[in-house]
């Protein structure tokens, strides 16, 4: 399966930082996230944006995960050259990252 299938996502970008909310779709499912969509995992999915670092905060009471992605944005939205480099995009790429298979 993949992630978007047990979770969606919110996201936001200041500067040259994206963060990445992950949410589940049932309560149940949040510890499958929390042990399937680690720091390791993100930067891998990620490894093309050579990002500088990766801080994830559990968010068990509300089934959710948050990554803040410093350096992801290629210099900040305003400022890259990149074809889309709003967080949202990149939300939309960390929902097919393959989950599951324990």
């Amino acid at each position: 399966m993949i992630l978007r299938d047990v979770a969606h996502i919110r996201t936001g970008d200041k500067g040259d930082i994206s963060q990445i909310a992950v949410i589940a779709y049932r309560e149940d499912d949040y510890e499958l996230l929390a042990r399937q969509v680690t720091i390791e995992r993100v930067a891998a999915h990620f490894a093309d944006l050579q990002v500088r670092s990766i801080r994830r905060y559990e968010l068990p009471g509300l089934g959710a995960l948050n990554f803040v992605l410093e350096g992801a944005l290629r210099g900040g939205v305003t400022r890259s050259l990149a074809l889309d480099a709003h967080g949202k995009t990149l939300g939309a790429q960390l929902l097919d990252l393959v989950i599951g298979g324990e």
